[in-house]
């Protein structure tokens, strides 16, 4: 009896030895098989990344170029002419938008089912981004008119040209939720071949017009409408405004103009691109 309650001693103190002893039993089991997964792709280290302390041991590679999507470039000339082919007229609001003046003349324009082209000053693009939205959901299409509406930038250098034309660019399309901006028109005709050839990089027509309505200096809506009719035969693009002061007599003569065309048979498009 007592020679076998030794014999368990033994054994019990040999077991607890076993245990104790660093990297026993089955805890160094699980050690040697963490151990041979280091580094592996689908090893996690102590933050949960990969690899230890979340850096993989995998070799490094370079990371890859951000490409920036190209937008097809269209011609540098000045486009006056309409996509519709035959007896159409493009027409074409600058200076806006203008939280008063826009939309109304967005009403006029709907009222008649016509689309025209909005030329949009940068800041006021900024400024006023459910107008800009309504344009382009409303079947508009978006010009870019610069930042500051500069009629002597054709004296300017060619960096401060780039910096209005592409600046007003990224001001309109973030406005607008990423739309496409499809013309360029200059402040007061100002255009130069480096301006053109900018904004023809960047997917920007040119854009100029055939008959100035004068509706900015606000001649009354009667002489605004009278030379729309004197002058629709120098060609297919019409210039009036949104923006800048008070457009009532643009919405007025804008309605009857509209009706007048309309009568006169002719088609309303857009100006075209390329």
């Amino acid at each position: 009896m007592v020679i076998g309650v030794a014999v368990a001693v033994v054994v019990l103190a040999a077991v607890v030895s076993a245990l104790v002893a660093p990297g026993g039993g089955s805890s160094g089991t699980a050690a040697a098989a963490t151990t041979g997964n280091t580094g592996s792709a689908g090893a996690k280290g102590a933050d949960g990344k990969g690899g230890p302390a979340g850096h993989s041991t995998a070799p490094h590679k370079p990371p890859a170029k951000p490409t920036t999507p190209q937008v097809p470039p269209v011609p540098v000339s000045i486009v006056h002419a309409a996509e519709t082919p035959g007896k159409a007229v493009n027409i074409t609001i600058d200076d806006g938008p203008d939280p008063v003046w826009t939309p109304k003349v967005l009403d006029v324009l709907k009222r008649h089912h016509v689309h025209a082209t909005f030329c949009m000053i940068g800041p006021q693009a900024r400024a006023h981004p459910d107008l800009v939205r309504r344009v382009v959901a409303e079947g508009h299409r978006l010009c870019d008119h610069t930042v500051s509406h500069d009629e002597s930038m054709d004296h300017k250098p060619v960096a401060y040209q780039q910096k209005e034309i592409l600046d007003a660019l990224a001001m309109i399309e973030e406005a607008s939720g990423g739309a496409p901006v499809q013309y360029y028109r200059a402040p007061g005709g100002a255009f130069t071949p480096a301006s053109r050839q900018i904004a023809a990089q960047h997917g920007l027509r040119p854009l100029g017009w055939n008959v100035d309505t004068k509706d900015f200096s606000r001649p009354g809506a009667g002489a605004i409408v009278a030379t729309v009719r004197s002058e629709i035969g120098n060609g297919p693009t019409i210039l009036f405004h949104d923006g800048g002061g008070d457009r009532s007599q643009t919405v007025a003569a804008l309605d009857t103009s509209l009706t007048w065309l309309a009568q006169q048979h002719y088609a309303f498009s857009f100006p075209q691109v390329h």
